[in-house]
């Protein structure tokens, strides 16, 4: 009796709101994942071009790691199923980001062994590095996102750790180009590529700070909470694959992070190589975008979420994605201060559509703790995987950055204005369609105990 009466206790306490100390050290568990992200996928194909790859070499490496990323996060997601300690495979993977990350920006490691130096000993040495890298952040990336629904019972509050993940998110992508101004700034007397590597290590050891306080400031989720008071048996993957719902969210998730990843790995060649902005635009115009961002995941943390919401609230994020789409396409270069009006509204919808497409993979796995680490490791596996073939894709075609003319491809337009304004406004048009499909199960929203950052 006394047992019982412990576990309802539990049950209880879990499905009041969470604060926001537990919040806010939850949300800066991923900083060290997110900056080598945004770097990830901001500057390592203009390394690796400037370093002596071809644009090819260059797509197979960030290939490799994708695809490295995509098959660790499944068997990860199992793992974290089977055996638990969230904080510690989050530790471990930490680990492994902030010591291959530094050599994906190193000098070739395989090359200096060896003793030879070509373009095929490279590409597999950064290959190598690249796929580790990407395995590490899989695991801190699978551990962070499955610890929301084993944290908190209650809707609102785990809405709130998603969105209070998302900002942080924010802050690492301005994080980013903060360092890299000051480091461009500061750093001229060396080569473009030292450059690019103090900026790796300078955002790595930020990145670890803040992993530091996460692993410090929040409570391991473990059996003695709520995934061992509802005595649940290991679901199989089977039961996830019977649910309709968990294909559709599947869809949206990879559709968003199709959209935010093409988008941020494109920007930077599309505003000098297309709009002719200055060297400058490509810090500001990516800044004005995650301020936006920010501002928006802010504000999404004080509302009252229900199952129509969020489904209205991902669909206004695409709809202003595409129209986003059509500006990019259509801008001329005469006219690319616009384009600082257009990062406005593309800072919204990547708030929009990331946040609630996030939250629907909470609504899916419901009270299903004993699953929820494969729910989020497969679904990241499709998104890891087609955000890689895309990228290498538009990359293959791109041919030398350099040369203009390998740019154009049809009706004047270049591969880089085609990717950035069609493919995500494409992708964000699905995800509104299949969104809008969705039979979500609608639930109670309760209102945090206290702003999230007043």
């Amino acid at each position: 009796m006394v047992k019982i009466m412990d576990n309802q206790s539990s049950i209880e306490e879990l499905d009041e709101p969470l604060g926001r100390v537990p919040i806010l050290s939850y949300g800066s568990g991923h900083m060290l994942n997110d900056i080598t992200s945004s770097c990830w996928f901001t500057y390592l194909l203009v390394f690796l071009t400037d370093i002596g790859l071809s644009p090819s070499d260059a797509a197979v490496v960030m290939l490799s790691g994708q695809l490295a990323d995509g098959f660790a996060t499944i068997f990860v997601g199992e793992l974290i199923d089977r055996f638990g300690h969230f904080k510690l495979w989050h530790a471990g993977g930490s680990i492994l980001v902030a010591i291959s990350f530094s050599s994906v920006f190193g000098s070739c490691l395989p090359c200096k062994l060896t003793g030879t130096i070509s373009s095929t000993m490279e590409t597999v040495g950064y290959s190598t590095f690249a796929a580790i890298f990407n395995v590490g952040w899989a695991v801190t990336q699978v551990s962070h996102m499955s610890m929301v629904n084993c944290m908190t019972s209650n809707p609102t509050s785990r809405v709130a750790l998603v969105s209070c993940r998302n900002a942080f998110t924010m802050i690492a992508n301005l994080s980013l180009y903060g360092i890299a101004l000051l480091i461009f700034s500061l750093r001229q007397s060396v080569s473009v590529i030292v450059q690019y590597r103090w900026i790796a290590y300078v955002s790595i050891a930020l990145g670890s700070c803040f992993v530091v306080v996460f692993l410090i400031g929040t409570e391991e989720p473990g059996l003695n909470q709520h995934c061992q008071n509802k005595r649940l048996s290991r679901i199989s993957w089977t039961h996830w694959f019977k649910k309709v719902l968990y294909y559709q969210v599947a869809l949206v998730y990879m559709f968003t992070r199709l959209v935010t990843n093409v988008s941020q790995a494109l920007l930077a060649f599309y505003v000098i190589n297309d709009l002719e902005m200055p060297q400058s635009s490509k810090a500001l115009v990516p800044a004005i975008i995650y301020v936006c961002s920010l501002i928006v995941s802010v504000i999404l943390q004080e509302t009252r979420w229900s199952s129509w919401r969020l489904k209205n609230y991902f669909s206004a994020g695409a709809m202003l994605w595409i129209l986003s789409g059509v500006g990019i396409v259509v801008l001329p270069s005469g006219m690319h201060n616009f384009m600082y009006a257009l990062s406005i509204t593309i800072g919204v919808a990547n708030a929009l559509m990331t946040v609630t497409s996030i939250s629907m993979e909470g609504i899916l796995v419901g009270e299903d703790l004993n699953g929820c680490a494969f729910v989020y490791g497969s679904l990241s596996f499709v998104d890891k995987v087609s955000c890689g073939l895309a990228l290498y894709i538009l990359e293959s075609y791109q041919g030398s950055t350099n040369t203009r003319q390998n740019l154009e491809l049809a009706f004047g337009y270049s591969v880089t204005r085609l990717g950035l304004g069609l493919v995500p406004a494409a992708c964000s048009l699905l995800s509104a369609i299949i969104a809008y499909t969705m039979d979500l199960p609608d639930t109670r929203r309760r209102p945090l105990v206290e702003p999230l950052l007043a």
